[in-house]
């Protein structure tokens, strides 16, 4: 079961640095404005790029609208990882910073 967190916690979190944040969504998305220091996997790259994902930080992953983001915690959760939360409502409810 995939856990979820309100876009003000993911702020605090990625202010504070407590977690590592991955936007799933495409470059082309990810480049039109992201969270500061959120690192890019597309969804479709995750599996392949796991090995830049540790396994010992909590993991926020977003995309847009919160669903790719949901399924790119399942795959992490089913890959090991245990501390992975996905940001409710992605980016279309972001209302903190943006590079």
């Amino acid at each position: 079961m995939v856990q979820h967190l309100s876009p003000e916690r993911v702020e605090a979190m990625a202010r504070s640095g407590q977690a590592l944040i991955i936007d799933v969504r495409e470059g082309s998305e990810y480049r039109g404005g992201h969270i500061p220091r959120a690192k890019h996997i597309s969804l479709g790259q995750l599996l392949q790029r796991l090995r830049e994902v540790p396994k010992d930080r909590t993991v926020v992953v977003v995309c847009r609208s919160g669903s790719r983001s949901s399924r790119a915690a399942e795959l992490l959760t089913e890959a090991g990882y245990r501390h992975v939360y996905n940001m409710s409502g992605g980016m279309q409810r972001w209302a903190g910073p943006i590079e």
